[in-house]
């Protein structure tokens, strides 16, 4: 019997002990991980874990109870069902409990699962991370290598639940990453900037060492005698880490659990223009070069594809059942969870902007005056999500008449998250998939207010 058979007739055993008017849900869950730091040519940190275990939700005239075991034990799964039905008599009554229903939508079909990663030895795991240092290392005689990792994960979850949802699948995904300090000067005069590079992907065999590298190793260097520019409004280039961290905090505004609380600045705007023309903003998790690709949601509806914003026009928000429910709306299949130790909460799975044609380099050749943003410091904290005030420190270059002009660090970007997404001028065709829930690509924004001096 395969894992995700087991783990699925565990589910279906579960769901089949229910008694009349109770609702159940089984999330029956293994995976491990793996993380190597190396530092100077020797591991510093290594770590292999795995983890097994089930979450059950019983729901009873309106009450919820949920109750977990880190164990697959017969004995322990049967403790925990009691459990969570003793818990129910403890929930508040709400009117919108319930479980997800099938929604007829079909799974995609997805290669999620590489057999080459799954047998893939540790030697090389490490042998890759001492590679990536010793490339960013050789890059410039300025540049030091702070870290240099390796990191994977694999997953396999099964649902079953007494609505008639019944899922299983099986995942996992690699990357690795190097942090740079290029340092220049001495005494009084040394200084010290920061850089980092990745690459992600289903087999260590997709990695682009080479590039990440240069990229931790470049990113380091170019900051290299930093001031503190003059305050005025210009252009802004995000660059495309940048560019995924700012739809990181987009994300959060079109969840559809913040909505339905009151706290999102777009609860009311559905069918308005919220964003320039250019923009469409999608969540995609059946994209396979997606880091965060899956093809079913925490609650075992098929993943699918949702036009979030549409030339600029907000489409729709992005829910689970109970959002859904709340909020007269239907689940967009974006239920997420942490693992069976946590019930489903709503979030955006692998977001990514229609990317446009053009590289940063050709985007930088017609801007006069503006300023590439290489990192926002803070980001999550800096923006008000009711407001959309944003604020943010960041550091960059400036942009001066087409060409990469001088580096400025200590200031901060300021404007309003509704006023940024509809002065976006050009979205780049330089996608990057990085280890999050966000694709990165160039990003332009006008009228954007730099306090510096």
């Amino acid at each position: 019997m395969s894992g995700e058979s087991r783990l699925q007739e565990i589910a279906d055993r579960v769901v089949a002990r229910a008694a009349a008017g109770e609702q159940i849900e089984a999330f029956v869950a293994r995976g491990g991980e793996t993380e190597i730091r190396v530092y100077e040519g020797d591991v510093e940190h290594f770590l292999s874990a795995q983890s097994e275990g089930v979450g059950i939700r019983v729901i009873r005239d309106g009450r919820t109870g949920f109750a977990y075991a880190g164990t697959l034990d017969e004995a322990a799964v049967a403790e925990v069902l009691a459990e969570a039905r003793d818990n129910v008599q403890f929930g508040t009554v709400d009117e919108f409990a319930g479980l997800a229903q099938p929604d007829g939508v079909p799974v995609t079909a997805q290669a999620l699962w590489n057999d080459d990663l799954a047998v893939f030895p540790t030697d090389e795991k490490i042998d890759l991370a001492k590679e990536l240092e010793k490339l960013a290392t050789g890059t410039d005689p300025r540049v030091r290598v702070d870290e240099s990792d390796y990191a994977d994960a694999w997953a396999e979850a099964a649902v079953a639940t007494t609505s008639g949802v019944r899922q299983s699948g099986r995942e996992n995904g690699c990357y690795v990453s190097v942090s740079t300090l290029a340092d220049e000067g001495e005494g009084d005069a040394a200084e010290t900037q920061t850089g980092f590079g990745f690459s992600v992907g289903r087999s260590p065999s997709e990695f682009d060492l080479d590039r990440a590298a240069t990229e931790a190793a470049d990113r380091a260097t170019r900051l290299l005698g930093a001031t503190k520019p003059e305050s005025r409004r210009l252009t802004i280039v995000l660059d495309p880490m940048v560019t995924a961290q700012f739809l990181g905090v987009v994300s959060s505004t079109l969840n559809g659990e913040s909505v339905v609380k009151g706290r999102s600045l777009f609860r009311d705007r559905l069918g308005e223009e919220v964003a320039a023309p250019i923009v469409t903003l999608v969540d995609d998790p059946t994209n396979p070069k997606a880091y965060t690709a899956t093809d079913v949601d925490g609650e075992g509806l098929a993943a699918r594809r949702n036009v979030l914003i549409e030339d600029g026009v907000l489409q729709r928000f992005v829910h689970n059942s109970y959002s859904a429910r709340r909020a007269g709306a239907v689940s967009t299949g974006n239920a997420v969870r942490g693992g069976f130790a946590g019930t489903p909460g709503v979030g955006c799975l692998a977001l990514s902007l229609a990317p446009g044609s053009r590289s940063q380099d050709e985007i930088v050749a017609d801007i006069d005056d503006g300023l590439l943003v290489q990192s926002m410091q803070g980001l999550h904290s800096g923006v008000n999500p009711v407001s959309g005030d944003f604020s943010t420190g960041a550091a960059g270059l400036l942009i001066e008449g087409g060409q990469i002009g001088a580096p400025v660090r200590e200031f901060t970007i300021a404007s309003t998250l509704q006023r940024m997404l509809l002065d976006i001028v050009e979205v780049g065709g330089d996608i990057e998939w990085l280890p999050m829930r966000a694709a990165g690509m160039t990003l332009v924004i006008r009228d954007v207010t730099m306090s510096g001096n």
